[in-house]
């Protein structure tokens, strides 16, 4: 009976060390661009990557920076407040994308400009979906009224 016990113990242990060392292989042969972290202008300005490097940046957009072409084409600056980047970008752009609001951009960085071949906006914890907020404007919230509150303002009873 105790043998069946450490033969079993042995076979998960053994497993369980197969399955760790399986995952490992697999992040080992992973391509390098598997981990994109994004980078701040003032990384990218500071250490420019290769043109032939796809990152990410993020910042927010610089206030009066967004300049539309033709098509669907559009330029913009991203800041951290220390550094900029021109950023071009030929797609369509997220709802949330705004002037003065969190980005992260997919692309090279060629000639000084980042050329993107995606954007994504980013939001704050008070985000509220354009659905969402509708439903709310269109529907009558009422707070509920408080039992003290009501009694403290009712007209007194009198007693005679």
């Amino acid at each position: 009976m105790r043998s069946l016990k450490k033969t079993r113990r042995i076979q998960i242990i053994s497993i369980a060390i197969a399955c760790i060392v399986a995952m490992l292989s697999v992040l080992w042969f992973l391509p390098d661009d598997s981990f994109q972290f994004f980078r701040s202008p003032t990384e990218v300005v500071d250490a420019p990557p290769a043109e032939s490097e796809l990152f990410r940046i993020g910042g927010m957009v610089q206030a009066g920076s967004i300049q539309r072409g033709q098509g669907t084409k559009v330029s913009f600056v991203v800041t951290d407040c220390y550094n900029a980047v021109p950023v071009s970008y030929d797609g369509i752009l997220p709802s949330l994308f705004e002037e003065g609001q969190g980005m992260v951009g997919q692309g090279r960085y060629i000639n000084g400009t980042f050329e993107a071949v995606e954007i994504l906006a980013k939001h704050d914890e008070t985000y509220m979906p354009a659905e969402v907020e509708n439903m709310h404007e269109q529907q009558n919230f009422c707070e509920p009224q408080d039992a003290a509150k009501t009694d403290a303002t009712a007209a007194p009873a009198t007693t005679g």
